[in-house]
């Protein structure tokens, strides 16, 4: 992501080794310009909260984002709205060398000694919208064909029985 529209920075120099508790709430502007970049309908609600601890020369934030999303049912074309509750775990480093096990997600990248948590809130975001939201109890129903009527492939069916039979 280039340029986050919520940013919210905390230097690395600024967590004390005792950890840092941080909670954000986008304010209205923000919203929507994320909405805008989400491709979604609206964000009524978007904020998050984090513990940052130091790690060596880097540092770690773990949270939640709590998120309520508008959006198209993909079934109904009717508006609705989603709620989001991701967690967060991530790991920053100070270099891109840094080692990861199998297990765990390699570091980010620590820039300029800074973590910006709004940037980090926003890429959880767009990670945990539902590209298809359905509402609840939305069912698709194919588009009803009348008997003996005349159906999209019916001349391809009329050419196909006139190759079939070897005639011209």
């Amino acid at each position: 992501m280039d340029k986050s529209p919520w940013s919210v920075p905390v230097a690395l120099e600024d967590i004390p080794d005792t950890g840092l508790h941080v909670e954000i709430e986008a304010p209205a502007a923000v919203r929507a310009a994320v909405a805008e970049l989400a491709n979604v309908r609206d964000l009524p609600q978007l904020s998050a909260v984090f513990d940052l601890t130091r790690r060596g020369a880097g540092a770690h934030a773990s949270g939640r984002l709590s998120a309520r999303v508008g959006q198209t049912c993909v079934v109904s074309l009717e508006p609705m709205e989603s709620t989001l509750d991701e967690p967060i775990e991530v790991t920053f480093s100070p270099s891109s060398d840094a080692v990861s096990t199998e297990d765990e997600e390699p570091p980010e990248p620590l820039v300029g000694g800074t973590l910006d948590l709004g940037a980090l809130a926003t890429e959880f975001l767009l990670l945990g919208i539902d590209p298809y939201p359905r509402k609840a109890g939305a069912q698709f129903a194919p588009p009803k064909v009348e008997e003996g009527g005349e159906h999209p492939f019916a001349a391809l069916a009329t050419l196909k029985k006139g190759l079939g039979s070897g005639k011209p």
